[in-house]
């Protein structure tokens, strides 16, 4: 996400950090390449105004003119306004209130409604909440089955919709099935449209009045740029929502929804849906997301998802087993398994400061499914082989590729691969960090 602009304001700062003093002129003309990044991210061109005209009054201060290293003086106060302009810290969702409590997603169909209303339930859940889904959808029975099928694949229940039923009386019967039954959050996954109309709103707002809803979260498509802050404008106009969800930010490459749309409404981005997968959605930090956007890395969001999947009794299990040089092929399987929960290899590199500037890796397209495909191989071993990998010999290996649908050479990578991470470990063990550089440079 915001691959584009990153590249181009970097590319802007790199100019500026070459400069040993800046001048009024330097940090002018810094400030054009950086209206039309943000300009050409389609960030809404209110919001470009009011930004570049704060950073400009902020860089011309003495702050900037006095500093020894002016140009990191500069991107600071980029980044702070970049953070100001998306909120400056992370709303969480409001959960205050009697029990259960309803919870109104709206937006136009193809935003992501029904599939994001899944990843809410499984985020709430793992909060410890007992949340409950709800279609409203009458109107597209399929939109009702896709909800049930979902449930059923992430193990949360979902109200038996009927399509001869209004929405608000729909509402009304949900809440009282789900107080009776102890759940204590309900998402309801209201009808959209192709386009925005009275009779949508007219039957949101009656839903609204049923509920009363502690939260509407407005799901919004990240890749429909200004459009998105548009169709903000007129849902919060009518219905007074409460926030948004971005959706599709895995493949906003540009970003100028979520740089404007705050600014715009004056209400929150809450979260944010960065793939595909039932997980993949995140609380949304407007200061680590300007981070993120500048090159920085997003450690405290790496950090989060990690202690998320890791198990810490078996990664302390791990450590003695390291100590010792006994870290299995079984080890390396299931530190890939936990690896492949955090979400895919090119977000976690760029999470990692300074990562996202390495030039090595601008066109370096991390192939996930060469995770999968190890995983495959290390599942078609015997325990015996993967506890001691040096009795595969030429016949087991054909077996092994064979049985993983992979080829005798990947097989041979692998454990060429594991050869060498064992030899590193060993000398780590041996020598500490001397050992861990003849290790990694044994000349």
């Amino acid at each position: 996400m915001f691959d584009n602009l990153s590249q181009k304001l970097n590319n802007t700062f790199k100019k500026l950090k070459g400069h040993g003093k800046l001048s009024e002129k330097n940090i002018e003309d810094g400030l054009k390449e950086v209206r039309m990044a943000l300009l050409e991210a389609d960030v809404h061109f209110k919001v470009v105004k009011s930004f570049i005209k704060e950073v400009k009054k902020r860089s011309l201060g003495q702050e900037v003119l006095e500093s020894l290293t002016p140009g990191q003086q500069v991107i600071k106060i980029v980044n702070e306004e970049l953070s100001k302009l998306m909120g400056e810290k992370n709303e969480e969702i409001n959960l205050k209130g009697p029990t259960p409590i309803p919870i109104m997603l709206v937006g136009l169909q193809g935003s992501g409604k029904t599939t994001t209303a899944g990843k809410l339930a499984v985020y709430l859940r793992d909060k410890g909440r007992n949340p409950f889904l709800v279609s409203l959808d009458i109107y597209r029975p399929a939109a009702i089955d896709q909800l049930k099928k979902l449930g059923k694949q992430i193990n949360i229940a979902v109200y038996d919709t009927k399509a001869d039923m209004k929405p608000d009386e729909i509402c009304k019967k949900a809440h009282a099935y789900a107080d009776q039954q102890g759940y204590d959050t309900i998402i309801l996954d209201t009808a959209g449209r192709l386009h925005i109309d009275d009779e949508l709103m007219a039957e949101l707002l009656k839903i609204k009045k049923a509920v009363k809803p502690s939260d509407i979260l407005l799901i919004a498509d990240a890749m429909t740029g200004q459009d998105a802050v548009n169709i903000a404008k007129s849902f919060d106009a009518k219905l007074d929502i409460s926030g948004f969800i971005l959706t599709k930010m895995d493949g906003d490459a540009r970003g100028g929804a979520a740089l404007s749309i705050k600014e715009i409404t004056n209400r929150p981005i809450k979260f944010i849906g960065t793939g595909e997968k039932i997980n993949d959605l995140e609380l949304f930090h407007p200061e680590r997301m300007a981070s993120r956007i500048l090159g920085m890395g997003d450690v405290l969001t790496l950090i989060e998802k990690a202690q998320s999947v890791v198990d810490e009794k078996k990664a302390a299990e791990l450590e003695k087993k390291l100590r010792k040089s006994q870290f299995t092929l079984e080890d390396f399987r299931d530190q890939m398994v936990q690896i492949r929960k955090m979400g895919s290899l090119s977000d976690i590199l760029n999470m990692m400061p300074g990562m996202g500037k390495m030039k090595q890796l601008k066109n370096f397209e991390v192939d996930d499914r060469e995770l999968i495909r190890i995983e495959a191989i290390i599942n078609s071993m015997t325990r015996q082989e993967r506890i001691n990998p040096n009795i595969i010999n030429g016949s087991r290996r054909k077996r092994i590729a064979g049985g993983s649908g992979t080829k005798v050479q990947d097989v041979n990578r692998l454990l060429k691969n594991y050869s060498q991470v064992m030899k590193i470990i060993k000398k780590i063990n041996k020598g500490g960090m001397r050992g861990l550089a003849r290790g990694i440079f044994p000349f």
